[in-house]
């Protein structure tokens, strides 16, 4: 398990930015948008687009992949 988070730079609806997720997200991530069959960045400016302006990207994707799990689980 790594315990620093990797940035990644990801295009969100045509201007570039940088999000740093743990390894573990980071995989999670891709598989629930190839699950989906959506390209990571389109998969992360829908995420975007529903959080909330208090909540950081990187906060909002992590609980996106903790909820897509537990849904999962159910």
């Amino acid at each position: 398990m790594s315990h620093r988070p990797v940035k990644h730079s990801l295009t969100l609806r045509g201007h570039r930015t940088s999000v740093s997720l743990e390894a573990e997200f980071w995989d999670a991530f891709r598989t629930i948008a190839a699950d989906r069959g959506q390209p990571i960045n389109a998969l992360a400016a829908e995420i975007d687009e529903a959080r909330g302006t208090d909540l950081g990207l990187a906060s909002a994707i992590r609980l996106f992949v903790l909820r897509h799990y537990q849904d999962r689980a159910i």
